[in-house]
């Protein structure tokens, strides 16, 4: 089944919801905290890989190679993961990521009538 790129952009932020909520009066140095925050990073940019390039380019510019690289290294380098970088993804660059995704999903949502 494909998924329409509004699903893809509500999908990766439900994950970015859930990593919050993993955050949430917990502490990220802790390992369960930071194994679930990476992996929730990890899955909602996998879900946003799925949209045309052509829309990646325009939603996140350079940055979009970024994000990625920080998805493989999640998923292919995991025992090796510096959680201070997680983390300061989290802190800083995550507000604006989500800020840009809320922006794509309302420009994806298909017109109401009144």
């Amino acid at each position: 089944m494909t998924r329409t790129d509004l699903e893809l952009v509500t999908d990766a932020l439900d994950h970015l919801d859930h990593l919050h909520r993993h955050l949430a009066g917990q502490d990220i140095r802790q390992e369960t905290v930071a194994d679930a925050v990476a992996m929730r990073l990890s899955a909602a940019i996998e879900a946003l890989a799925k949209l045309p390039k052509a829309t990646l380019t325009e939603t996140f510019g350079d940055d979009w190679d970024l994000m990625w690289a920080t998805r493989n290294r999640i998923a292919h380098s995991y025992v090796f993961i510096d959680y201070d970088i997680i983390r300061a993804t989290v802190c800083e660059d995550l507000p604006g990521v989500e800020t840009k995704l809320k922006d794509l999903q309302a420009r994806l949502q298909p017109p109401t009538d009144k």
